[in-house]
Parts: structure tokens; sequence; C-alpha cells
């Protein structure tokens, strides 16, 4: 119904923002959110709104605009996305209930050579630092880090960092500070 009052012809705002992800058209994304800015007046009302199409947008299939982005590989498209308020990072798709970080694994494993690893790997890095949750299992019960190809040991490291984070949450010291957020060194360290 949303679509409909936003659009007089052609594709609605939904089906705009799929597209956009599905290809990494990064323009066509921002035009969306831009238009759809532009059509609420008031901008905390702007902010909801766009938040409300970005995570109510599925595909016939039931993947979520992250799903489509994670999943082909979209860095830009994923990264605009992951900085509108509101967006929900750990949606499940209909079919395998997987998040999107399940499909950035599986993006990852699908590359061709493992030099395209490394940099693939910020796919799930950068889920991972706007709060995607490594623990969240699929219909078949796996985690992300049980989809990995088992001769990535750095994307396998970096879910299990994550993972751990959550875990220990604010148990984690950071061996460099110490509690005046000084470097943790001695003083003779520094002379």
């Amino acid at each position: 119904m949303a679509d409909q009052e936003l659009t007089d012809e052609g594709a609605s705002p939904r089906e705009l923002v799929l597209e956009a992800c599905r290809r990494n058209n990064t323009e066509l994304l921002e035009e969306v959110i831009a238009d759809l800015s532009k059509k609420t007046s008031e901008k905390g009302s702007a902010t909801k709104k766009i938040a409300e199409l970005l995570n109510e947008a599925r595909d016939g299939i039931g993947n979520h605009c992250l799903h489509l982005a994670a999943r082909n590989g979209s860095y830009e498209i994923l990264d605009i996305l992951l900085d509108q308020e509101g967006l929900e990072v750990d949606p499940l798709d209909r079919m395998d209930k997987e998040t999107p970080l399940h499909k950035a694994v599986r993006f990852v494993n699908e590359l061709p050579s493992q030099q395209d690893w490394e940099a693939a790997k910020m796919f799930v890095e950068l889920l991972l630092d706007a709060g995607a949750d490594p623990r969240v299992r699929n219909k078949a019960r796996q985690k992300p880090i049980d989809l990995v190809d088992s001769r990535n040991a750095q994307l396998k490291s970096t879910l299990e960092r994550a993972e751990y984070a959550i875990l220990a949450g604010d148990d984690i010291v950071n061996e460099d500070e110490d509690a005046n957020g000084n470097g943790g060194g001695s003083a003779s360290d520094s002379e």
C-alpha cells in the first residue's frame, strides 16, 4: 500500500530497492531513499519510512534487500543500507531461514580463487560491524561459521572472534589501553 502512495507509474520503491540490491546500483538506491525523504515532511518520520521500506522489501522468495546485496557481493549497496537508521541487520529469508551474514559467507565461498577471499572478507566484516549476529542458525541448524570453506582460515577466525566478542560482552579487555584509555605499557616503554 505504501508503494502505491509513492509512485504514480512504473516500478514501486520496493521494486526499485530490490533491483538496486541485485545489480549493485548505488545511484538507484540513493535516488529511492532521497525521493522517500523528500516526500516525507518531518526528518524523524522520513527516517522511519525509509527503515520501514527497507525492512519490508522482500523479493518473491522472501529475500530481504540485505540478503540480495550480500548474496551478489554488492559491497557499496551493503554499505549504504547499513548506514540507514532502523535497518534490521539479521532478517531471516523465507526459504532457508538464513541471515544476510549466511549469504555473505556463501558469496565468499563461491569466489573462484582463494586470493579473492581476503578482499571479499570485508562483506562479512561490514555486516559484523553493523551488529549482525554470527550465532544465528539457519533452517539446517548451521551458523555462518559452519558454512565457511574449510580452506578459508581467515574468514573462520573473523567469525569466531565476532562470536566470542558477543559471548564475552564487556569482559573483553583491550591490552593496548589502561583504565584511563592510555597506552598500557609501563613508563619505561615511553622513555
